[in-house]
């Protein structure tokens, strides 16, 4: 199995780069000071201590093994131990006069690593300590930032960089999830292109035929085509999962549906609910709408009304049929038959939300559908 890929990667290896300038700028700072030091020597012997450990954390960094809190976390204390050893190397007066031995500039580098892993709080929050330990080498905290703003260019390095890997890594996971969606997608059609040419089909024709010989035949007719509406709504659902948290656009989903005889209104705006709750309410509207095709008679018309109410959302689906007859929906249930008790009621319901049908001879039939949306505080649309 391929490992993950880091969208973060051309950070680390800017951060390399980064890493390597440092060092050279330390080198240099080096061989400038070297003959002001009280002790040379060690200052060559923990410079080479530098060196090692940068060429480990480039390495580390570069091939992956090393971008863990945990490596950071020790890069972090060898950069701190670094700067607290200007002590063993310098004079008072030196480290009064010169930044922290061996420079502040390689100790950025601390902060750049916890920001890419860590993000930008955490990135800011390790420049904190690295100006920590420059302020315990010179024995007090410099807040003149007209003449050293070293801590305000920690911080904003630790927000730059961490927001910028965290961009990487969320345009990644959108990119992704978009990908997973396609392919969902092509396989959704795939299957039902096969459906279709097979059970649907047979169903459709079942239901045609009985309808046209009348009589007993008729129920097995209705039956088949509520079972051919149920499978065409799994299989318009197959295979299209979505992240937890995602949200769908009821007005676009339901605008789908509009046709010569389907009108659909929706606000000018999306109408967000979490990708679940749309699902099933799309559904149950689409059930109604079925409805109205099975049973409205050939010319009837469905008008669909989408409206976000801030705290919740209602669809109504209304026909303009000849209505349900009185008793009708009590001889269904009675007979077996739950299409409406389960397809639109019962969804509903599960959502915590209600459906109210008004309908009567010659009156048309009418289905409101209102959801909740919970924690929205009546902001609509976001």
């Amino acid at each position: 199995m391929p490992a993950p890929v880091d969208p973060a990667t051309p950070l680390w290896r800017a951060a390399q780069v980064f890493r390597l300038l440092s060092c050279l700028y330390a080198l240099g700072f080096q061989i400038a000071i070297n003959r002001d030091l009280d002790r040379p020597a060690v200052a060559w012997t923990l410079f080479g201590v530098l060196v090692g450990w940068s060429a480990a954390c480039a390495v580390a960094y570069l091939s992956g093994f090393g971008r863990r809190p945990a490596w950071v976390a020790a890069e972090l204390v060898v950069v701190v131990a670094l700067m607290l050893s200007t002590d063993l190397v310098a004079g008072d007066r030196w480290v009064a006069d010169n930044q922290s031995w061996p420079t502040t500039l390689w100790a950025t580098n601390a902060t750049i690593s916890a920001a890419i892993l860590l993000g930008p709080v955490p990135g800011m929050l390790a420049g904190v300590v690295v100006m920590a330990a420059s302020a315990a080498v010179k024995g007090h905290v410099n807040i003149d930032l007209g003449r050293n703003a070293t801590i305000v260019i920690e911080l904003a390095v630790g927000l730059a960089v961490g927001m910028a890997a965290q961009t990487a890594r969320r345009a990644h996971a959108e990119l992704e999830q978009a990908a997973r969606l396609a392919a969902a997608l092509e396989e959704r059609e795939r299957l039902s292109r096969q459906v279709h040419d097979g059970t649907m089909q047979v169903l459709a024709l079942v239901a045609r035929r009985g309808r046209e010989i009348g009589g007993a035949t008729a129920e097995l007719a209705e039956l088949a085509g509520e079972q051919e509406r149920a499978l065409r709504r799994l299989v318009s659902g197959a295979g299209a999962a979505v992240p937890a948290g995602a949200r769908t656009d009821v007005a676009a989903l339901l605008r789908a549906q509009a046709s010569d005889r389907v009108s659909v209104s929706v606000p000018a705006g999306p109408v967000l609910l979490d990708s679940g709750v749309a699902d099933e309410l799309c559904a149950a509207a689409i059930n109604a709408l079925d409805n109205v095709t099975a049973h409205a008679g050939p010319g009837a018309r469905a008008y669909v009304l989408v409206e976000d109410l801030g705290d919740a959302v209602a669809v109504s689906v209304r026909d303009d049929g000849p209505g349900i007859p009185e008793g009708r929906l009590a001889e269904a249930a009675g007979q077996g038959r739950m299409g409406i008790a389960k397809s639109i009621v019962g969804r509903l319901e599960s959502l915590g939300g209600t459906a109210r049908l008004h309908t009567g001879p010659e009156t048309g039939t009418e289905w409101e559908l209102t959801v909740p949306r919970p924690g929205e505080d009546g902001a609509r649309g976001r």
